[in-house]
């Protein structure tokens, strides 16, 4: 009865979703770094389209539809983003104008792997008045946007951040800044350390790191299937009996401390600049990170250096994080406590996960029935792994990401799910020793 109910909450489990997969999903990032000058300003935009936007964005781009984008298209493509901003300086109208713009191939943005890059300038007429005013609102594919604004400290000493404004969905943005003399700035000054702190927007990066790992199927997957193991001991080449509660507990923050440290160090390391490793190499390690817990939770390949594992693996994690933050195109500076805010951001929702998940496998561990949990996750891994694989080295498409991003979207839910099962297989197991 109990590997019969276990077995029908286990595919339940499997069949609850139907969505898309590991990065952005089902957002178009665009983000946007100002530069100050005395009579320009000068715009850097970075658009991410996840992978169910992706066709909609190939579709403005690609307008004679035969798969390839030319040199007209992507110019033409350029020109209407552009076109679809509103800007004005000092309360009247200005008219941007492109300068460049490189666009990635169809397949790259297909996959969620590539980025759209354009640059464009707006000139700003002279005035008498020291504090000018720039308002940018972003109108582009409005419905799946994400935005974000930033604007780099002025290289012109004479020019000062005084305040930056946003809306809560960074789609229109202000922008205050001050024309000051040479020893006349203590109170520039301050207001622009004040900018730049506010400009590093603390909370939209804090934000950006939480959806990144609750988007990121293949990072949660790799951890949660290296903690199912966790609660239990190896003898003999098997899964055999099961630890304390204290020994699991101390076992489970092993490895997600180890983890943590892991993915901090490069993340910050990548982030800095100061290692460079090509993204498709990253995303094809993550997956084989991915396959090697999976047969780990199978048979214990490595028992008891688990939190080894996890921070080994937690530097190629780390590497995929900061290639998120390098798209943003911050400022060295900006990049310290953007680090920081993204990271935590990381550690929040990784934990918030694990908590969620953690009373589940204490409990169910302590049954016959943690078993076909504990398979049938290592199973569903190894599947996904493998066709992630095939993806990222023989740029084939395969259907793990509608799968994964299906059960993602429903996380609570299964969650939810799983605890009651939890519960349930531990009302039986105590029934039958009694």
């Amino acid at each position: 009865m109990k590997w019969k109910l276990a077995a029908v909450v286990v595919v339940c489990l499997l069949l609850c979703g139907n969505t898309a997969w590991a990065h952005r999903i089902d957002e178009y990032l665009q983000a946007t770094i100002l530069s100050v000058e005395a009579n320009r300003v000068h715009a850097s935009m970075r658009l991410i389209p996840g992978v169910l936007v992706a066709p909609a964005v190939i579709a403005a781009i690609d307008r004679d539809h035969d798969g390839v984008f030319s040199e007209a298209e992507k110019r033409a493509y350029a020109e209407r983003v552009v076109r679809d901003l509103s800007i004005t300086v000092d309360g009247k109208a200005a008219h941007p104008e492109p300068d460049a713009w490189t666009l990635p191939e169809a397949t790259q943005l297909r996959d969620g792997l590539g980025e759209i890059h354009i640059e464009y300038h707006v000139d700003v007429p002279p005035s008498a008045a020291a504090n000018r005013s720039l308002v940018l609102a972003n109108h582009h594919l409005n419905d799946a946007s994400v935005y974000l604004v930033n604007v780099e400290v002025p290289q012109d000493r004479a020019l000062r951040i005084v305040d930056q404004k946003r809306n809560a969905k960074q789609s229109v943005y202000e922008l205050d800044y001050e024309r000051v003399g040479g020893g006349d700035t203590p109170v520039g000054a301050r207001r622009g350390m004040r900018g730049w702190w506010e400009g590093v927007q603390m909370a939209s990066l804090f934000r950006l790191g939480m959806r990144h790992i609750a988007e990121g199927t293949d990072h949660l997957l790799f951890l949660l299937v290296l903690l199912l193991p966790a609660p239990l001991l190896a003898a003999n080449g098997r899964w055999a009996a099961t630890a304390g509660v204290r020994h699991s507990l101390l076992h489970i923050v092993g490895i997600v401390t180890a983890f943590t440290v892991g993915h901090s160090l490069t993340l910050t390391l990548a982030a800095m600049n100061v290692v460079h490793v090509a993204s498709r190499p990253v995303e094809v390690l993550i997956a084989v990170s991915i396959l090697l817990s999976a047969i780990h939770a199978l048979r214990p390949i490595f028992p008891g250096r688990e939190a080894w594992i996890a921070a080994f693996f937690g530097l190629i994690h780390g590497l995929a994080f900061a290639s998120t933050l390098d798209r943003l195109g911050l400022s060295r500076w900006h990049r310290l406590a953007g680090i920081l805010s993204f990271n935590l951001g990381i550690e929040t929702m990784q934990m918030l996960v694990v908590v969620l998940v953690l009373p589940s496998l204490l409990l169910m561990s302590r049954t016959r029935s943690y078993a076909v949990l504990r398979v049938g996750g290592a199973v569903l891994a190894i599947v996904a792994a493998v066709l992630w694989i095939a993806e990222r080295v023989l740029n084939v498409q395969t259907p793990a990401d509608v799968v994964m991003n299906g059960i993602a979207h429903r996380g609570l839910i299964l969650a939810t799910l799983l605890f009651f099962a939890s519960v349930v297989c531990g009302s039986f197991s105590r029934r039958r020793v009694s």
